[in-house]
């Protein structure tokens, strides 16, 4: 399994944000504060915020990879047309 950049400390940072959001949502809840209440379900919107845009990241990373593999091939493709000309200018000379 290849190993993907910030997925584990990703998924803790989620991991703490979606438990303080939900501990402080019932902690609202049972002591009937909305200041606690809305605390928790701010930090839960947070926590969904990172797994979007980790994964919106992810996507560039991805598109990325491939804009330089394109490249890759373009260069290799204009060192061997350099190659078969040879120094000094056109392959018909």
């Amino acid at each position: 399994m290849a190993v993907v950049p910030g997925r584990t400390l990703t998924i803790i940072a989620v991991g703490f944000l979606a438990l303080d959001g939900v501990l402080l949502g019932l902690a609202g809840w049972w002591n009937r504060r909305l200041e606690l209440a809305l605390a928790g379900g701010v930090l839960l919107l947070a926590a969904l915020g990172v797994l979007l845009l980790w994964k919106r990241q992810r996507q560039r990373l991805a598109d990325i990879t491939a804009a330089r593999a394109a490249l890759k091939e373009a260069a290799g493709e204009l060192r061997g047309l350099i190659r078969r000309e040879g120094p000094g200018g056109s392959a018909g000379s």
